[in-house]
């Protein structure tokens, strides 16, 4: 893994993980994906191997965790050859079957995966460690070895293995040759490790680097053999879990998959956490030229409306959806976007209008999560007009009538003695994003009588 770090100031939403450079990948990478790939072609190795092939299982699949993919600025290059990388994620329901989304939705060129692995990691020692008795191949049309085209994601054969709910899951991926790493999810606030070689079925590896980052893999479903469904959480760096404790999966979609997991059995509904630190309703990132911004600006992803049919209505099992979205789109213009990118809460309220109508075109039901208060906030987001907006985008999303159901995530968190602000108590210490007792009171607020 070849890095330098990027130039970073203190940036809005959680744009804040060290940058990576290195240099560019010096050409493209294998040949493309053939249709081939989707055929089962090694239907009785895969089976004596724990595999389920392609077309040999007719099973519903639910979500269990979902990271929204981004781009990586210019001035990020980080850069793999011949290294595993070894990455956990936290499962929000339990199956006995598996599958992997793997993406190159933003390389350039081929992907080339040597191999990749799926295991439960082991029971104590250090979280680079898998449970090899767990450890299972992961296949694409019987083949263990794929090139995924520039552009495209990935979708595994299944995978024989009881994954529990509410538990960390380990999947690693061998890269052969020079990979720029292109495809990534910048705050996982979970640690995930790179090594040498091809390690990906050995229990331990030795990291030679440590990255708060997801390469590559942005989904995991599992087959609960019983009804279940998905509620997604898109959102921004509020609900990615910005400032919460690193590896202690206290985002709010995870303190709402343990609420939802206590009320109705572990096995009936997934959580799909689409935060994306920065993330805007109606404009991509577009830091103004010379800004320090053109340093992080690209990990903000996609505008919600853009990359919604990807992340929301694609996703295995969804049933509902939670939006708190909007308080970039009041904070970003004159700060890390152009002030000609300001907008109105009526052009707000009508982003929120598509998403609903979107959501509804795939049988979802919307929920509205109503702005956080960010007075005070240090990051130049507060303004009197900010605030008159985010009131009435509230007021709308409480009384309009439009969604489903109403989230008061503002209610739950503002300082009654100051509504404006949030209570401090909450407050991760910048005025905007929620401490980990924060997004427990988030996960709270939500009404569960909506999610059945």
């Amino acid at each position: 893994m070849r890095t330098h770090p990027a130039k970073f100031t203190a940036a809005p939403q959680d744009a804040r993980p060290a940058g990576l450079r290195a240099r560019r990948a010096a050409r493209h990478l294998g040949a493309v994906l053939t249709g081939a790939l989707l055929l089962a072609t090694a239907a009785a190795p895969a089976m004596s191997a724990g595999l389920a092939p392609a077309g040999h299982n007719d099973r519903s699949w639910t979500g269990t965790w979902a990271a929204g993919p981004t781009t990586a600025p210019a001035s990020d290059t980080t850069e793999f050859e011949n290294e595993t990388i070894r990455q956990t994620v936290r499962t929000s329901i339990g199956g006995d079957q598996v599958r992997v989304r793997l993406s190159n939705e933003f390389g350039s060129g081929p992907l080339v995966i040597g191999e990749a692995r799926v295991a439960r990691p082991a029971a104590g020692g250090p979280s680079s460690r898998i449970d090899p008795r767990t450890d299972r191949p992961l296949t694409f049309g019987g083949r263990t070895s794929v090139t995924v085209p520039a552009g495209a994601p990935l979708l595994s054969d299944p995978v024989s293995l009881r994954v529990p709910a509410g538990t960390d899951l380990v999947v690693s991926i061998h890269l052969p040759g020079p990979t720029r790493g292109s495809t990534l999810h910048a705050s996982a606030f979970q640690h995930n490790h790179v090594a040498a070689g091809n390690v990906t079925g050995r229990a331990d590896i030795e990291p030679t680097a440590t990255v708060e980052r997801w390469y590559f893999l942005t989904g995991v479903s599992v087959s609960t053999g019983r009804a279940s469904s998905a509620v997604v959480a898109l959102g921004d760096s509020i609900t990615d879990g910005s400032d919460t404790d690193v590896d202690a999966n206290h985002r709010w979609p995870d303190f709402l998959a343990g609420r939802l997991r206590a009320s109705a059995g572990p096995d009936t509904m997934g959580v799909l956490n689409e935060g994306i630190g920065g993330n805007r309703l109606l404009h991509d990132p577009n830091p103004p030229v010379g800004s320090d911004a053109e340093d992080f600006a690209a990990y903000f992803g996609q505008s919600a409306l853009r990359r919604f049919d990807r992340d929301v209505a694609s996703q295995p099992g969804a049933e509902h959806l939670i939006v708190l979205l909007g308080v970039n789109d009041l904070g970003h213009p004159g700060t890390v976007a152009p002030e000609s990118e300001r907008v109105t809460a009526a052009e707000l309220i009508e982003a929120h209008r598509q998403i609903i109508a979107r959501a509804h075109d795939r049988g979802l039901k919307a929920y509205g999560g109503t702005v956080l208060p960010f007075k005070g906030d240090t990051l130049g987001f507060y303004s009197p007009e900010n605030e008159a907006a985010r009131q009435t985008l509230n007021r709308w999303i409480r009384t309009g009538g439009e969604y489903e159901g109403v989230v008061d995530f503002d209610k739950a968190l503002r300082d009654p003695s100051d509504p404006q602000r949030l209570l401090a108590r909450y407050d991760s210490g910048d005025g905007l994003h929620p401490n980990d007792a924060g997004a427990e009171a988030m996960a709270g607020a939500v009404p569960l009588r909506l999610l059945r």
